[in-house]
């Protein structure tokens, strides 16, 4: 290869220094520099060394000013091929991280599906069963589900982390079920703490715990758990990792990207998410700390009082003084007043309602459990018994057992379980009233101690719960109270149609089944209230036999110890034991109740009043007070009566003419006065007796009387114990007549002439 230089036909004329070189050299040159770079040199031919000097140093300056051009092509392919090294390498990240984020969420719901249907039906196998085993699982279904529903909206695209479009449909799919992933994980993150108490109660007992970690490992045992928190603890661990795969992802992704503002959203959908459940949680556990109903002795708040709890009531009962007497303003709260008054107003309510039912229940389990028709009486033979009989046998049999069985079922049981849900915002709002005396104290502070922040946070977070939640237990209370009172209605309109149906094939066999309707209800009306007048004056009767004292005689022995101390001391000094008595102390006498004994002293040797000096007919000593009654000796004889009492003796002689005298027993008799006039004349009522005063009842056995109001006729100027403080008095009234006690004292007899018997005048001898 000839060198450049010979080329030429001729050599370049020299010229000046300042002389630019023509065009020839530089390409000579520019070919010189391309062999030199290349190595093309020809084996055997070298270069002339022999060159002008001028055109070498024309050579070497163009050389120098090409090389940095050069150099910087270079360092921009370099750095363009870095670049995509780098974004290759990015990708890969951003895939491998879209693809553990869609493995972990596969694998996940695997091992929840293994612990909710294998673990837990072979734990439910287990004998004996253990309590609270579905507590432990409690949310974790909405958990799968939510998790479910994630996967399959990704698998309805068919795409793969490969695709363009997957990491879209990713994020598309989050967010449409963010709602749903809350809801579902706030409850499960709430009920977390009670899944780990109840776990640590089964691990108390090593027996148990053993057993059941048999139970895990061999239905798990690719898994290689040894508790049932293992599995349980996943959905925590799960929400918090959405936000770093989100992120993750992002960080991997350009922002020029068509999924990158979408994945953007994705990430802060999710730290906002975790946000509200770790709110929600805290809420329920500031709820589930107050809202229990505490029940403590007495040694138990004694226990639990120290100078911090004295120090922190004082300073509450001050602040409540200052608010009720004005001298500090109350902190008002228009919202919560009006939610905390409905709530009342429905606890109210529904506490009435729950007692209502409960009653009525009550009185229906009575009347199922009578059955009159089974007894024997003596009205066989008649066609409105055997219809009784064959509608009462229906009613207890089937048709009233089934309406107290539905009234249980759709009433009284959902209502018990309202009124138990009452009991947790009851407490929540006496305990904010005590946290808002404690904020109001430390309010106005520039700055607050970490207790102090403290109680403020618990003020807020409660005063913030119940404004959340109160107005909707308010709602769904009414919407379930409303739903009781209209099963409660439907089951009557139920139970009139069953007994309308049993009524129609005796309508024609009963008396007033031809009536019509208004005049069957007239009827109807008529005879209740008639029957139930009739029931109750016998019921008062058979009471005030059964109250009637029975007359026992004495014993041959208490009537000698009764005369002897008659004799002795007087009849007005007698006193009969209501109890037994046993000596504790000297000169105590021990007695039986019903002992007759004869007052001495009224108190002993030293003043006590409550200690009475008595003979027991031999043996004298102390008996308590308290123990003694006033013996009352009851005669044999008729009591007196109150009707007239005729006697044909000399008024002026011995009783006075138009007087009410009880000594007089018996009646007296002439040869000239005819036996049957004065007999039927007995049985006439000569007089009247009204209430002096006003009078009121304070026990059954009493009657309320008004002054010169209420009429009486007396049949006994003494009760059956002999006093004669009080008066046997029978009072006619609306309910019929009643046998009871008013005070003698204020009774007082009137003149009745007109209700003298005939024949016989005014004037006559008749004492009154």
């Amino acid at each position: 290869m000839e060198s450049p230089l010979t080329a030429e036909s001729a050599p370049p004329t020299p010229a000046p220094r300042n002389h630019t070189p023509s065009p020839s050299p530089r390409a000579e040159a520019q070919e010189v520099r391309m062999e030199e770079k290349e190595g093309t040199v020809e084996e055997g031919e070298t270069a002339d060394t022999e060159e002008d000097p001028i055109y070498l140093s024309l050579s070497e300056v163009s050389v120098f000013v090409e090389e940095p051009a050069e150099d910087a092509s270079e360092k921009a392919v370099a750095e363009e091929a870095a670049a995509e090294e780098r974004a290759e390498r990015e990708a890969q990240r951003q895939l491998l991280a879209t693809e553990e984020l869609v493995y972990t969420e596969r694998n996940y719901l695997r091992l929840l599906q293994v612990c909710t249907c294998t673990i837990r039906s072979n734990l439910q196998k287990h004998q004996p069963q253990l309590t609270n085993l579905d507590s432990m699982f409690l949310y974790i279904e909405e958990v799968i589900d939510v998790s479910g529903r994630l996967l399959s909206l990704l698998d309805q695209k068919q795409l793969t982390p490969h695709d363009p479009l997957f990491l879209e449909t990713l994020c598309e799919a989050f967010l449409s079920l963010s709602t749903d992933i809350e809801s579902a994980y706030k409850e499960y993150l709430a009920n977390y703490n009670n899944v780990t108490a109840l776990e640590n109660s089964y691990k108390q007992k090593e027996a148990l715990w053993t057993e059941i970690v048999k139970v895990i490992k061999s239905s798990a045992p690719e898994v290689n758990a040894a508790s049932l928190s293992f599995f349980l603890v996943m959905p925590v661990q799960r929400i918090a990792r959405y936000p770093l795969l989100f992120q993750t992802v992002m960080k991997h992704t350009e922002p020029g990207h068509p999924a990158y503002s979408l994945l953007e959203q994705t990430a802060h959908t999710a730290i906002a998410l975790n946000c509200r459940i770790n709110e929600y949680k805290r809420f329920r556990e500031v709820a589930d700390k107050y809202k229990k109903t505490e029940t403590l002795t007495i040694r138990d708040k004694m226990n639990r009082l120290n100078s911090h709890s004295i120090a922190k009531k004082t300073a509450r009962l001050s602040q409540f003084i200052k608010h009720e007497t004005g001298i500090a303003p109350k902190l008002v709260d228009e919202e919560f007043d009006a939610l905390e008054g409905f709530f009342y107003l429905l606890e109210n309510g529904i506490t009435v309602l729950h007692e209502n039912v409960e009653t009525y229940l009550d009185h229906l389990q009575r009347f199922l459990s009578y059955r009159p028709e089974e007894f024997d009486l003596d009205m066989d033979g008649e066609k409105p018994v055997i219809c009784y009989k064959e509608i009462t046998t229906a009613l207890r049999q089937w048709i009233l057992p089934t309406f107290e069985k539905r009234m249980r079922t759709l009433v009284h049981k959902p209502l018990c379980a309202l009124k138990e849900l009452l009991a947790g915002p009851h407490n929540l709002i006496s305990k904010r009233l005590d946290k808002l005396l404690d904020y109001e104290l430390i309010e106005e502070k520039p700055s607050l101690s970490y207790d102090e922040q403290a109680v403020a946070n618990t003020y807020k977070t409660i005063n913030t719960l119940l404004l959340n939640e109160l107005p909707q237990f308010n709602g769904l209370a009414l919407t379930l109270l409303w739903g009781m009172l209209g099963a409660f209605s439907c089951l009557h309109k139920d139970l009139a149609a069953d007994m309308e149906q049993l009524f129609q094939g005796f309508t024609q066999q009963l008396p007033p089944g031809s009536l019509e309707p208004n005049a069957f209800w007239e009827w109807a009306e008529c005879s209740v209230l008639e029957g139930a007048r009739r029931l109750e004056s016998l019921c008062w009767n058979v009471k005030d036999q059964l109250n009637d004292s029975i007359v026992q005689p004495l014993s041959p022995g208490s009537q000698n110890r009764l005369k002897v101390l008659t004799d002795k001391h007087g009849s007005g000094k007698i006193y009969q034991l209501t109890g037994h008595v046993v000596g504790t102390r000297d000169l105590d006498l021990s007695l039986n109740r019903g002992e007759l004994v004869a007052i001495i002293s009224e108190m002993d040797t030293r003043g006590d009043k409550r200690r009475w000096l008595v003979d027991a007919g031999g043996p004298r000593g102390y008996v308590p007070s308290s123990k003694l009654v006033r013996y009352h000796q009851v005669t044999m004889d008729p009591p007196p009566s109150p009707h007239l009492t005729v006697t044909t003796m000399d008024c002026a002689g011995g009783v006075r003419r138009h007087s009410y005298h009880p000594d007089v027993r018996r009646l007296s008799y002439t040869p000239d006065t005819p036996q049957p006039q004065l007999v039927r004349a007995m049985s006439v009522h000569c007089f009247q007796v009204f209430a002096g005063y006003d009078f009121r009842a304070r026990s059954s056995h009493e009657v309320s009387l008004r002054g010169r109001g209420n009429q009486s006729e007396s049949w006994n100027p003494m009760t059956k114990k002999g006093s004669c403080d009080w008066s046997l008095v029978e009072v006619r009234g609306a309910e019929g007549l009643r046998a009871l006690q008013l005070p003698g004292s204020d009774a007082h007899i009137h003149h009745a002439h007109r209700h003298l018997p005939l024949g016989l005048p005014p004037t006559a001898g008749i004492c009154m």
